[in-house]
């Protein structure tokens, strides 16, 4: 195993396990699915990818938060307004999955949860088969990398290296937040901590596409406050 380093910094971050309905939550830290997600957009990867997935879903993921955070909530309305005797319009107006028009015409209101200027190192095992493609992959995306989701913009470099072992990952890290002027303040990790909090979410990804399919996992949540 190699461990790859990446820092998560962004006037907004969202990162969601299980929000199907109208409220779009987050939680304080980045989940498996969000992570892989970006790398294999960062790939180019489309379609279900479960064999990709597969790869990565067995490797260990350590998450540091470096700062303090809170929640903005923003109000959409979607669908609304809209013409549906206009053919370009009618485009626009949400449909259900078989074609046909949604209940109350289709307009609907969400809520969108998101984190406010946080700050996360983000330490990823990799098979050594994959580092130098998403190595080469988060240093020339293919499609530009979003925290958690495409209106979350990065405004620092993700990649922040290659370490052959996790413990000079997370002291690079550390390095990094210090320079920052930040203090740790979160350890999120799959591997047991001494008083880390269990938490289970349900945020590892078996199957992405129109056919989405995730599995739960256990994490420990150690706060350094």
């Amino acid at each position: 195993m190699q461990y790859l380093l990446m820092w998560l910094e962004g006037p907004f971050q969202s990162w969601g396990d299980s929000s199907k309905y109208g409220p779009r939550d987050t939680l304080p830290f980045p989940t498996k699915s969000g992570i892989y997600g970006m790398i294999l957009a960062a790939m180019g990867a489309k379609g279900t990818q479960e064999n990709l997935l597969e790869k990565l879903a067995v490797c260990s993921q350590s998450i540091i938060a470096f700062s303090k955070t809170s929640i903005l909530r923003d109000f959409h309305m979607v669908g609304s307004g809209y013409d549906d005797q206009d053919g370009w319009q009618r485009l626009s107006i949400p449909k259900k999955q078989d074609g046909s028009a949604a209940v109350g015409g289709g307009s609907k209101m969400t809520y969108r949860y998101y984190l406010q200027e946080a700050k996360f190192g983000v330490i990823q095992a990799l098979h050594a088969e994959l580092v130098d493609q998403i190595v080469q992959a988060l240093q020339f995306p293919v499609y530009s990398p979003c925290l958690g989701r495409k209106s979350c913009v990065p405004s620092e470099y993700v990649y922040q290296g290659i370490f052959k072992s996790e413990k000079e990952a997370i002291i690079t890290a550390q390095t990094l937040g210090t320079q920052k002027g930040l203090k740790q303040l979160l350890m999120v990790s799959e591997n047991q901590i001494v008083d880390g909090d269990p938490q289970i979410i349900a945020d590892v990804p078996v199957r992405f596409g129109s056919q989405k399919e995730y599995r739960e996992r256990t994490v420990y949540v150690t706060n350094y406050e």
